[in-house]
């Protein structure tokens, strides 16, 4: 589809760091607003790092641009800019508004390129990178980090956050008062509570009696993986029985495996496989601050399986504390442990919660979602 097929056909030119060569939530997001935006009839066209062997194909027109590997986190790569070659796709394609899903280089560039042809520029926000660096011992960067963010940030046309409480935050920490709801949804196709397969779990050699508690997500020291393996050393001193189950893949596998010797690791799953995990759980423990929504939260939740997970942005905005699901205050390994315990005793109580979870995920439609976004192109393309 070009302009001269489509001559009134709103044009989106969206910029990102990691559109489709790692997988995970924020650019599977990004690549279903894309397919959305297609389906309305308008134009996508997307900017970001390639590589030789992506993580699954992208969807709509991914134009490369110039990157490196992160040091020593090598499977994520830093996009260098906006390149003469680039620069002239971009002209050629005439934008009607620019979309940037990260504050980096690529970013930077693309919202400069932007505002000197006075285009609406809107940013979604992905995760709180400001976080990252208390779990690499680098903290004492978090201030300056958090100066450039804001910005970055704070002279956008509209930035989009994915729960209201990561909006609460950018409004309350001075990032934007112009913040809208991008929220995420879920595949109920894929992700229900009928997925449960008792007979998988006995194959990966858990008995039927034991409860299993759940952990998916990129192993990366950021996802709260020390308060995992803290809990699970809780909850054995307490001789709560239990079994850890662990999907996902990533640089600290290693360092998780040697604090949690009897547990599951099952590697990275997708589709039909990790919906089978997800349900197969009987409860899910989610300790990560870093997330701006909590994906792998509502993809439990549409399993029926109870989540209890950290009281912060992204989760607080999907759990209801005690009838859903349990919320904890942040790295509180007691209460963490409490919370798992309770439910890995009582069946009923866990059933009830799965329950009232399920029917909270309902609410979560992808194109009704997406729409919202669209049509917020479209308002602010027709303003200017």
């Amino acid at each position: 589809m070009d302009r001269q097929t489509r001559p009134d056909a709103l044009r989106v030119a969206l910029f990102s760091g990691n559109y489709n060569y790692v997988k995970d939530g924020a650019n599977q997001a990004l690549n279903r607003l894309v397919g959305r935006i297609e389906a309305r009839g308008l134009v996508p066209r997307v900017y970001s790092p390639v590589v030789d062997d992506p993580a699954f194909p992208p969807t709509g027109t991914l134009i490369g641009v110039p990157s490196v590997p992160i040091p020593g986190r090598g499977e994520y790569r830093v996009a260098l800019g906006l390149p003469p070659a680039v620069q002239a796709d971009l002209r050629r394609f005439r934008p009607d508004i620019v979309h940037l899903a990260a504050p980096d280089w690529l970013g930077h560039d693309a919202k400069r390129w932007a505002m000197r042809r006075k285009l609406p520029v809107v940013a979604s926000v992905h995760t709180r990178f400001e976080t990252y660096f208390d779990y690499y011992r680098m903290g004492f960067i978090r201030r300056g980090v958090e100066r450039l963010l804001k910005s970055f940030y704070g002279d956008l046309t509209e930035i989009y956050a994915p729960s209201e409480s990561m909006a609460e935050v950018l409004r309350a920490d001075g990032y934007s008062d112009a913040v809208r709801i991008w929220s995420r949804g879920v595949d109920r196709h894929i992700f229900h509570s009928g997925a449960r397969d008792m007979a998988w779990r006995r194959s990966i050699g858990i008995a039927d009696d034991v409860p299993v508690i759940g952990f998916v997500g990129r192993l990366v020291l950021e996802k709260g993986l020390d308060v995992v393996a803290e809990v699970a050393g809780a909850l054995r001193a307490r001789g709560v029985a239990h079994h850890m189950l662990v999907v996902g893949e990533g640089p600290a596998r290693g360092w998780l495996e040697e604090r949690l010797p009897a547990a599951t690791f099952a590697g990275f799953l997708t589709g039909a496989d990790l919906a089978r995990a997800y349900a197969s759980f009987d409860m899910f423990l989610n300790p990560s601050v870093t997330e701006t929504f909590g994906n792998v939260t509502l993809e439990a939740m549409a399993c029926g399986i109870p989540p209890v997970a950290a009281a912060a942005t992204g989760s607080s905005s999907l759990v209801a504390d005690g009838v859903s699901g349990r919320l904890v205050p942040p790295g509180d390994v007691g209460m963490f442990a409490d919370a798992l315990a309770g439910y890995a005793g009582d069946p009923v109580l866990r059933a009830a919660h799965g329950a009232a979870s399920l029917e909270r995920a309902r609410a979560f439609d992808w194109d009704a979602i997406n729409d919202a976004v669209i049509d917020r192109y479209i308002v602010l393309c027709k303003a200017g």
